[in-house]
């Protein structure tokens, strides 16, 4: 075996295979990764209480959906849905859900960003709020930085170019500042005695799935994580593709492979799902970093709480097989 530090220049450094334990692999490779990223600039901010304006109050059939505005650092307005079953006893186990490139949140709910009242249909299941309150789960839809009512236009999508360049300019990275989003987030939860975040999950598709990857790899409180359509190798999808510049981060090969990203879960339950024709995160080399995610998920002792499911399809979720693999966590 080959020492990180002995090994030439463009080799991976904290690829999982390098070293001798899951132990000692875990704790070199998550403060790399957050160095990697340039997390560590949000996580050294003072950590403001969050104080949420409501800015609407719904019921539906399907139970109580609130939409908050907030600050999750000086300056930068975030918005969410929290959405609250009715058919489920408190507290309500909880997933934060998260939509990639597209006009926003509103998607999750199943409602048009213009008016946030009419009802629309949500291709590819990405109406991941809906089905968490079916399933008697509250769901927490955050509007990601730079997209949808985050971004310059709620019709141009991605609208994230200029906002994530200007980032790497002071080397850090529009997927760090994300994941900080989703962190002050689950601040914000802790105040809700109405959610049980014991059970925490994190789901996306696309954008939403990278950032919920990432996210469940650095975040303790997370437990469950599920993201759709953006594991595969980085090398064979963002690495040799157009893709949005919000998923590039400087060094990231240097650091590791997804395995190397995604393994940092370990043991926590872990869905992945793919798409079997997606253009865009090939199956083949998902499938790859699915077999070494299985030996990280092996050498942690929770080899089973690693699936995988893949859709018939192309880019979009696949919500009956994916809840039929959580449902069982």
């Amino acid at each position: 075996m080959v020492a990180p530090q002995e090994q030439i220049a463009d080799e991976p450094r904290y690829a999982f295979e390098q070293y001798p334990s899951f132990e000692e692999w875990k704790k070199a490779a998550k403060p790399a990764l957050v160095k990697t990223l340039g997390l560590d600039h949000w996580l050294a901010l003072p950590r403001r209480p969050i104080v949420p304006e409501t800015l609407w109050k719904r019921e539906n059939e399907l139970g109580t959906i609130e939409k908050l505005r907030f600050e999750t650092e000086p300056g930068e307005t975030a918005f969410a849905y929290l959405c609250l079953p009715k058919h489920a006893e408190k507290p309500y186990r909880t997933f934060l859900c998260l939509q990639g490139h597209s006009t926003g949140m509103h998607n999750s709910i199943a409602v048009e960003w213009r008016d946030e009242i009419t009802p629309k249909k949500t291709e590819g299941d990405r109406d991941f709020a809906i089905a968490c309150m079916k399933r008697g789960l509250a769901a927490v839809c955050l509007e990601q930085r730079a997209m949808g009512e985050r971004g310059t236009s709620p019709e141009r999508a991605p609208s994230c170019y200029e906002p994530s360049t200007a980032m790497l300019l002071y080397n850090r990275t529009m997927l760090a500042a994300r994941i900080y989003d989703v962190d002050r987030v689950i601040d914000l939860l802790s105040n809700r005695p109405e959610l049980d975040l014991h059970v925490l999950g994190i789901m996306g598709n696309s954008g939403g799935g990278t950032t919920a990857m990432f996210a469940g790899a650095l975040l303790d409180r997370i437990t469950h994580v599920m993201p759709s359509c953006s594991f595969s190798s980085f090398h064979d999808s963002i690495g040799s593709m157009y893709h949005c510049i919000c998923n590039f981060v400087p060094g990231l090969l240097l650091y590791g492979e997804s395995a190397d990203v995604v393994g940092l879960a370990a043991p926590k339950p872990m869905v992945i799902v793919n798409g079997r024709f997606d253009p865009i995160f090939p199956i083949d080399a998902a499938n790859r970093q699915f077999e070494r995610l299985r030996r990280i998920y092996k050498a942690a002792g929770k080899e089973d709480n690693c699936v995988h499911v893949i859709g018939d399809g192309e880019h979009r979720f696949y919500a009956d097989i994916a809840w039929n693999a959580m449902e069982r966590f």
